[in-house]
């Protein structure tokens, strides 16, 4: 889909704030609210507007402690119709502890953002869920001691 300036605006605007009013957004970006709002469908079908969330700070829900864990896959499975790699993209959806998963190029074939409560709940994960996993030969991990930048907004 090709995007124009206006589209790029209501973009923006609704980065910055996806509970304003069509009103709002309208005025934000110099446009009336029916075109605003055709404009806003538009992106909506298109894809390019995947959806609205609120952000939740982990920390004040009791999600204290955030892990980067890269993981080597085995490559090869005599038994599985699947592969490996289609087996742990399948299993890694449902881990609620594993809040991105990302495939990489290099040596490791995936990086996990891991959001849990402490030490004891990320060891849990690791040693009961993640490595027991059949196609996981190995994993690596970092820990966030703080987070510099963090941010939903793709510059558009």
């Amino acid at each position: 889909m090709k995007l124009d300036a206006l589209d790029r605006r209501i973009l923006d605007a609704l980065q910055s704030d996806g509970r304003m009013t069509y009103d709002e957004l309208a005025a934000r970006v110099g446009l009336s609210a029916s075109a605003t709002l055709r404009r806003v469908k538009r992106l909506e079908e298109a894809g390019v507007i995947t959806g609205y969330a609120a952000l939740v700070d982990a920390a004040r829900v009791g999600l204290g402690l955030t892990a980067y864990i890269n993981v080597h896959m085995e490559k090869q499975s005599e038994t599985a119709k699947r592969s490996p790699m289609d087996d742990f993209a399948a299993a890694v959806q449902s881990w609620p502890e594993v809040a991105e998963c990302v495939s990489l190029t290099g040596e490791m074939d995936y990086l996990l953002r891991v959001v849990v409560r402490d030490m004891a709940h990320y060891s849990r994960f690791v040693m009961d869920t993640l490595l027991r996993h059949p196609s996981v030969k190995d994993v690596r991990t970092s820990f966030v001691l703080d987070r510099v930048k963090a941010t939903t907004v793709v510059p558009v």
